[in-house]
């Protein structure tokens, strides 16, 4: 029975949070609690206090701002799922999430702050060029997606910041997501992909768990742009991520997966 004797605190409104975050640094933030309870359980982590975030008002909305989509860092899984504004990457991410328990209380902030490579929205985020939006009682700031995590469970956030939420510019092209994992379903990742393409002009190429952060592959990108066969692509990106053997799966697995779900993804797409 998962006991823990930590001091709890729930802030209603952003500001308390700020405040609170400021006052305590060192506590756990608690969004979802989908990753939080599954360490605490395993008694890997012995907080004192936690900051839980599931009431706060004002992280869970989808909307708009200055040319780009809006993404609250408090938004569940299923609230991505129920949206027909949601960009179809992020859907498509968010449907590989657990159960549906899981997406019901899984938050995009939570994904995006728990740093593990292996988190199936990650590499949408690269996809898409996102941009993080970190509030503090000293103000807010932005930080690409792409500079944002800087090692295994390492991210540009100050103790005293929050995720507050997700900036996603108007973005065109065709796009594709692929989770590769033990079953269909309920699985933890063995090699995420997250693909966009504009023919000629622009391309994102982007995984997770093939490496000690989300990545994208700029060679790789450069050369589909460029017009190079897609042997050349895929050749690029084998070279450039960096998988692991571990206890899910191997680096030759990884390695060879992610070229052939680029590979497939880029010979279905229209020629010209």
């Amino acid at each position: 029975m998962l006991r823990c004797e930590a001091e709890v605190f729930r802030p209603r409104t952003l500001n308390d949070a700020l405040q609170m975050r400021a006052d305590m640094p060192d506590a756990t933030v608690l969004a979802g609690g989908t990753d939080v309870m599954v360490y605490l359980e395993a008694g890997v982590l012995k907080p004192t206090r936690i900051l839980d975030l599931w009431g706060c008002q004002g992280l869970r909305g989808l909307g708009f701002a200055d040319g780009s989509q809006v993404y609250g860092a408090g938004l569940t899984c299923t609230d991505v799922l129920q949206s027909v504004q949601a960009h179809p990457l992020l859907r498509d991410a968010a449907a590989t999430v657990g159960a549906v328990q899981i997406q019901n209380r899984a938050t995009l902030g939570g994904n995006i702050c728990n740093g593990s490579p292996a988190g199936d929205t990650l590499p949408v985020w690269l996809a898409l060029n996102a941009e993080f939006e970190l509030a503090s009682v000293r103000g807010f700031r932005r930080v690409p997606a792409a500079t944002f995590w800087r090692g295994y469970k390492q991210m540009d956030l100050q103790p005293d910041e929050l995720l507050v939420s997700i900036h996603v510019p108007a973005v065109t092209g065709n796009s594709h997501f692929r989770k590769v994992g033990t079953r269909m379903a309920q699985a933890i990742s063995k090699v995420i992909f997250a693909g966009r393409s504009v023919a000629g002009r622009e391309a994102r190429l982007a995984f997770g768990a093939v490496g000690p952060t989300p990545m994208r592959c700029a060679a790789a990108e450069e050369a589909l742009v460029a017009g190079a066969p897609v042997d050349e692509v895929v050749r690029l990106l084998e070279e450039e991520i960096v998988p692991i053997d571990d206890v899910r799966s191997t680096a030759l697995y990884r390695r060879k997966v992610a070229g052939r779900i680029v590979r497939r993804w880029l010979e279905s797409l229209p020629r010209g």
